[in-house]
């Protein structure tokens, strides 16, 4: 009889043990899909800062080199691009003196030290901005960046097209996008 109780009671300790696992993996699930959906906001969020805060003037729609106005400098290939988060924002932050890239951090240089200099007046070959940034903004066009263009190469799908042009999908249609 003895072992047959504790047979009995290992058995109820598993079903336990299966539930407890089943509730964890639930859980993880939801909170997976909740940081998928909110990770796809925060995508969302960057194409539009993207695509509003003159990024594509310079750089293009892709972010391909291509300017999308012939009096903007033009901007780095950022699909062939290798630079991480933290590369990313500062160079957007703080601009890249001497080389068309402005810096877009309403604090650059003043609030914010930036590439090695010292609190003050920024450079005086900085590009000028055609607006400025929140940390916020920055970091939500950094997300978009790494999300979808970073180490994408040079071709760009009719998917990519179209998550950029949700709005104007006929605009994907050409055989451009593959």
């Amino acid at each position: 009889m003895k072992e047959t109780s504790r047979a009995g009671a290992n058995r109820g300790h598993a079903a336990r043990m299966c539930r407890v696992a089943a509730a964890v993996a639930i859980g993880a699930v939801a909170l997976a899909s909740a940081a998928n959906a909110q990770n796809a906001d925060r995508i969302k969020a960057g194409v539009t800062m993207w695509r509003a805060s003159g990024c594509s003037d310079c750089h293009g729609a892709f972010a391909n080199g291509e300017r999308e106005r012939d009096e903007s400098p033009t901007g780095a290939n950022l699909r062939t691009s290798k630079l991480d988060a933290a590369a990313l924002k500062s160079t957007i932050g703080c601009g890249r003196p001497g080389t068309g890239m402005p810096a877009f951090d309403e604090g650059a240089y003043k609030v914010r030290a930036c590439n090695g200099q010292a609190l003050g007046a920024p450079p005086s070959d900085l590009y000028p901005a055609p607006r400025t940034l929140t940390p916020d903004e920055i970091d939500a066009i950094v997300t978009y960046l790494q999300a979808r263009i970073v180490g994408r190469g040079r071709n760009i799908t009719k998917q990519e097209c179209l998550a950029y042009y949700d709005d104007k999908p006929d605009w994907c249609d050409s055989e451009d996008y593959k």
